[in-house]
């Protein structure tokens, strides 16, 4: 039970690092917390763009600094600067969220895809923190359903997100804008997460082809040792007779 009970414990700590866990979670919110900050009180694109980019290189340093995982590391830079870009180039500071919240509707839209396609994204995103690759496809129907499922969760909220957001865009001001952005960040995100969970948790249990495979190769070096044990060694070869040796001759 102890045992169930850890690995249950570890695969949750797994499926909540697989989106970027709580500091992931701290990592995209705050760079717009700043910007809308500091616009609001310097009314300056380019003050609020470069605080907002600076922090996210600090927190991407730090990351380095630790070791931790590139993806996440470089992730947030890049989504900050891009938006930073945009919105110095345009002068309008709406548009410092303006990729982010393309990169929430494309995300909401593939989930829908993927999952009506019959290949959820969210298993292609879990397979491998599961250990399971992508035997939920043909070996594992149940967890499919589930992938499938959760898919559709994650594709419906965040399709609502950019519902709420866009209309913002086009109509409200930058600072409506970022302070939306700030609110509907980690709510959902965690809504998203919970919901999937319990979907996984009634699910088949993943198949470890991981460690399949690794059984298969332990076998198989079992097997050609055992082989390499029970050849016999070959008899030593007799010399041949010397043609000088006497009474040998003619």
């Amino acid at each position: 039970m102890a045992d169930q009970t850890a690995d249950e414990a570890a695969t949750r700590e797994a499926f909540f690092a697989a989106f970027g866990g709580v500091r992931g979670m701290v990592e995209t919110t705050v760079p717009g917390l700043v910007f809308v900050l500091t616009f609001t009180i310097t009314r300056s694109i380019n003050v609020s763009a470069a605080a907002a980019l600076g922090l996210s290189v600090v927190l991407a340093v730090s990351r380095l600094v630790q070791r931790d995982t590139l993806k996440h590391a470089f992730g947030g830079v890049f989504g900050v600067a891009f938006g930073a870009v945009f919105a110095m180039i345009s002068g309008d500071a709406r548009n410092f969220y303006l990729p982010g919240m393309l990169y929430t509707l494309g995300l909401g839209v593939a989930y829908v895809v993927t999952a009506l396609a019959g290949v959820p994204l969210l298993g292609l995103i879990l397979g491998p923190v599961f250990r399971e690759n992508l035997s939920w496809r043909t070996r594992n129907p149940g967890r499919k359903r589930a992938y499938t499922r959760a898919s559709y969760v994650w594709g419906a909220i965040l399709l609502a997100k950019s519902a709420i957001t866009f209309p913002i865009y086009f109509w409200g001001d930058a600072t409506q804008l970022g302070w939306l952005r700030v609110a509907l960040g980690i709510p959902p995100f965690l809504l998203a997460v919970y919901v999937t969970w319990l979907i996984l948790v009634k699910a088949p249990a993943p198949i470890d082809v991981i460690a399949e495979w690794e059984a298969r190769e332990a076998a198989s070096e079992e097997a050609s040792a055992n082989a390499a044990e029970d050849t016999p060694a070959p008899a030593p070869a007799e010399p041949a007779p010397d043609p000088a040796t006497p009474g040998r001759a003619g």
